[in-house]
């Protein structure tokens, strides 16, 4: 009912069709093939959609006519396979894939394809992973305090005052490089970091298809 009322209004055709087998074929000509034996879309729009799904096989394919490529773009139709019917098939939840992948084809024929892309740009985030991120911290104090031991044993004598033998000030702190028991160097400054912020039925005439779409697999 659903689709009929949404071809009455736009005129567009969306038709959802699924088999036992593509008995060998690939998915791409077999969907080809029956968009255009079907005439999905209006004689002269091609505006027609082909949503075909093989159960044997554990294919799908979304296939697009000619009148709606730029509209219903293969971004598009790759985000509703990967993230709309993959996710439900796995999990055995055919129909509520079937169902979220018209809803996301009526709303970009409709002319709202924002949400599905964002979706599509979140989704394709890499996870946060706490290892990595320990990982980084260890390396990160590692070299501080390998590099810092050795910047602070050079560069006091170059570029400090001298205050006595082995003692040095430089940037405000007292650096004495020969004493081993103060790591080093010793000293003390005052300062920090702040910040904020605030304010803060298939006979409409059409089925010319040449491709368009995407196909997937679960």
């Amino acid at each position: 009912r659903k689709l009929a009322d949404f071809e009455a209004k736009s005129s567009d055709q969306i038709v959802v069709a699924t088999i036992n087998s593509l008995d060998g074929e690939e998915i791409e000509p077999y969907a080809n093939r029956l968009f255009r034996a079907w005439k999905l879309g209006q004689a002269g729009e091609d505006n027609g959609v082909l949503l075909l799904v093989a159960n044997n096989d554990r294919k799908m394919r979304i296939e697009v006519g000619y009148g709606l490529e730029g509209t219903l773009t293969d971004l598009h139709t790759k985000l509703i396979i990967e993230n709309d019917m993959v996710p439900a098939f796995r999990a055995g939840d055919f129909s509520g894939g079937i169902a979220k992948a018209v809803d996301d084809m009526v709303m970009v024929l409709e002319g709202n394809p924002e949400e599905l892309e964002t979706r599509g740009e979140r989704n394709q985030q890499p996870p946060f992973n706490t290892d990595d991120l320990f990982f980084a911290i260890f390396i990160s104090i590692w070299a501080i305090i390998f590099f810092g031991s050795i910047a602070a044993s050079i560069l006091p004598p170059i570029f400090g005052r001298k205050l006595g033998p082995g003692r040095y000030r430089w940037l405000g702190m007292t650096f004495e490089p020969g004493r081993r028991s103060s790591g080093g160097w010793s000293g003390s400054s005052g300062g920090g970091w702040s910040s904020g912020s605030g304010g803060g039925g298939f006979s409409g005439g059409g089925g010319s298809s040449g491709g368009g779409g995407s196909s997937g697999s679960w």
